[in-house]
């Protein structure tokens, strides 16, 4: 049989790649494997993204996720520029000019010249300059998850179909992924929602009664003592069970909650929290209080998770802190956000940009937002703005 015949089945991207490096093609099966892996959804889309701008020989490589609507770009993970140059850059793209194009119609799409094209959008002060283009949808039969995008051949050729090829293979792995880590999510919530009422009852009726009774033993040994040191030792042992209490109750709160497709803002938080956490090598310590879920309406939520990324990001590329901690308290009328870290502080205006996106979304709410600290003494964001009544 003529090769040119055979049917494109995915096998032809790897025979394409035979001229390839071993290591590159390593590359290729590593990434492709790592979607069974047990590696976070952010890591194997970035060595996804790593695995494609090596094997096509590109000097830049990004990787967009569209959100749920697939109008706009949730995620944006780009590889290839600097943290010097990511930084003047600023926010990601949501998906414009050519990026848009791609959204509207998903095909592969090469461009011997990104400026040449009539739905070319142009780049933000800072960004490098980019000539030649590949884009290939990332797709699972004829749902559409986001896009692959690959810049400028390092020895200034055009891409060829031999990379278009490899792109589609690597999208495809890519597509996988994040099927597969949405599909695990349902199934989580629904574990979850079979054993909410049984967990909160077990927290209410076991845990707070006990850490009470060992609170009211340590306030009365304390009273009877005559050690003022050890007195004050144990009457904050009291507060930290106290403190405990109170988290405790507002997981009860948010698990006795109707059931619904309500979002859960705590657990957006929490994942922020531990993506931080995994680019910082350390946990970032977090602390909710109040009906963060059942108070909050979905513009003020999507607010608040939109400054907690700021907030974030700007601690790992910016603080380097060895301490990070997230507090977010939701009252009747308001919502209540801190970020803290130990690291170098609002130096040299290195955070403006994200600071100035933070207190723009707090006015525009009728809200506030603050910083405190300087160079050496760390920083905290303080973020604060009335919830709709």
């Amino acid at each position: 049989m003529d090769p040119r015949d055979r049917p494109d089945d995915g096998v032809s991207a790897f025979e394409h790649a035979a001229a390839a490096s071993s290591s590159e093609l390593q590359r290729l099966l590593d990434a492709i494997i790592a979607v069974g892996s047990e590696l976070s959804l952010p890591v194997v889309l970035r060595r996804i993204t790593e695995a494609a701008t090596s094997l096509v020989g590109a000097r830049y490589g990004a990787l967009g996720v569209l959100d749920e609507d697939r109008a706009t770009l949730a995620e944006f993970i780009a590889v290839g520029l600097d943290d010097n140059t990511s930084a003047t850059i600023g926010d990601p793209p949501e998906g414009h000019g050519i990026l848009g194009l791609l959204i509207v119609e998903p095909k592969p799409l090469r461009l011997p010249n990104l400026s040449r094209h009539p739905d070319s959008y142009g780049f933000p002060p800072g960004h490098p300059p980019m000539t030649s283009f590949l884009g290939v949808p990332i797709r699972i039969g004829g749902a559409i998850f986001g896009n692959l995008y690959l810049t400028d051949k390092i020895d200034g050729a055009e891409f060829t179909d031999a990379d278009e090829e490899l792109a589609v293979a690597l999208a495809a792995a890519a597509a996988a992924t994040i099927e597969t880590t949405r599909l695990q999510g349902r199934l989580a919530d629904l574990l979850v929602v079979e054993d909410r009422e049984r967990i909160a009852r077990d927290l209410h009726d076991t845990v707070i009664q006990r850490l009470f009774a060992t609170g009211l033993t340590l306030a009365g040994i304390a009273a009877r003592i005559d050690d003022p040191e050890l007195a004050t030792r144990l009457g904050e042992a009291v507060d930290d069970l106290d403190d405990t209490v109170r988290h405790i109750r507002t997981t009860i709160f948010e698990l006795q909650r109707p059931h619904s497709a309500m979002r859960s803002v705590r657990r957006e938080l929490l994942d922020l929290a531990a993506e931080t956490g995994r680019s910082l090598g350390f946990a970032v310590a977090t602390r909710f209080s109040g009906p963060i879920d059942t108070n909050l309406d979905d513009a003020t939520a999507d607010h608040l998770v939109a400054v907690t990324r700021e907030a974030l990001s700007n601690v790992v590329r910016h603080s380097g802190a060895s301490k990070v901690s997230l507090e977010v308290e939701a009252g009747a009328d308001w919502v209540r956000l801190s970020v803290r870290d130990d690291g170098a502080g609002p130096v040299g205006g290195h955070q403006g940009n994200g600071l100035d996106n933070m207190a723009s979304r707090a006015a525009e709410m009728g809200g506030e937002c603050n910083v405190e600290g300087g160079p050496g003494t760390g920083c905290v964001v303080h973020w604060r703005v009335p919830l709709a009544r």
